[in-house]
């Protein structure tokens, strides 16, 4: 019996998420649902057209060449029926379900907070997965189920957009403990002698800083004493006096303006790091991430700003 026009739909939703998925079992845990149902839905598809969508083995899975025309195909067919309804639905269309967001640490914890209670605030239909996570390396946002995330550093992903919301500064500090009553470092080859922390996403073993008013920039080589992937550790160990470390500017005002902290070569800062939103290309995109997106765009230069 041939599939009717909803249930079509649905088997060509259930081929692009084990496509974009990577696997049946991802798919059938994105979709809430059990393998042998994936695998089902996916033989009626076949069985519907009458052509072979996959190759599968023990260990590997791939698109047949029908696969392949069939996959973007469905892409187009479906992000036109979702564009179908939008509009029928109307551009006030109040987003509704789960927004999965990425996010670091510290933004995480800290500022970005207040631009999250806003957007439940705003959409009572809405809940949200707030991941916080600092490697840049989580590339398959469509396979994770993620919607966007906020990103420090450069985003070198040409399957994702991009979009830049501030430069972060960032300083060189470290506890007053650490100079036991030395001189504060005034020139930046004065540091490699110091203990280092390293925070391991932007530096290990090399230091690259520049002078604010001439422009001359100085590599240091540094011996980390202390490394670590969490800027509010890196923050914690050098508040023990534990070594000297580079982070951003807002993380470490309050302590600097305590006296916990002190900024060495006020002069040389490393090069600030972009902030961007970033999230995959698609013909369509939900309601709930189009309003995220517009309410961190608008508050960025309050988000951001007092660096």
């Amino acid at each position: 019996m041939q599939a009717g026009t909803g249930e079509r739909i649905e088997l060509m939703l259930t081929f692009l998420k084990i496509v974009e998925a990577g696997s049946l079992s991802a798919a059938a845990l994105q979709l809430g649902t059990t393998q042998p149902t994936i695998s089902r839905r996916l033989q009626m598809l076949e069985r519907s057209l009458g052509l072979r969508l996959l190759q599968r083995t023990t260990h590997t899975m791939r698109l047949t060449q029908d696969g392949e025309r069939c996959y973007e195909r469905a892409k187009e067919l479906l992000a036109g029926w979702a564009r179908f309804e939008s509009e029928l639905k109307g551009a006030r269309e109040e987003p509704e379900g789960v927004l999965r967001v990425i996010v670091p640490h510290a933004f995480g914890q800290e500022r970005l907070i207040g631009p999250l209670a806003s957007y439940l605030q705003q959409h009572a239909g809405m809940s949200v997965e707030w991941l916080l996570h600092d490697d840049r390396a989580i590339q398959d946002y469509i396979a994770a189920g993620i919607d966007c995330a906020i990103q420090v550093g450069e985003v070198t992903d040409p399957g994702l957009v991009a979009l830049p919301l501030a430069q972060v500064p960032r300083i060189v500090v470290a506890a007053p403990s650490l100079l036991d009553g030395q001189p504060i470092p005034q020139d930046a080859a004065e540091l490699a002698a110091l203990p280092w922390l390293a925070l391991r996403t932007f530096y290990r073993n090399e230091v690259q800083l520049t002078h604010s008013e001439t422009g001359r920039h100085k590599r240091i080589q540094i011996r980390p004493r202390f490394s670590t992937d969490s800027l509010y550790a890196l923050r914690s160990a050098a508040l023990q006096g534990v070594g000297v470390g580079i982070g951003s500017r807002w993380v470490m005002t309050e302590y600097l303006e305590q006296g916990q902290l002190i900024q060495l070569a006020p002069k040389w800062q490393a090069a600030p790091l972009p902030v961007s939103l970033v999230y995959p290309y698609a013909r369509f995109y939900p309601a709930r991430l189009r309003r995220f997106i517009d309410l961190v765009r608008a508050e960025a230069p309050a988000i951001f700003g007092e660096q």
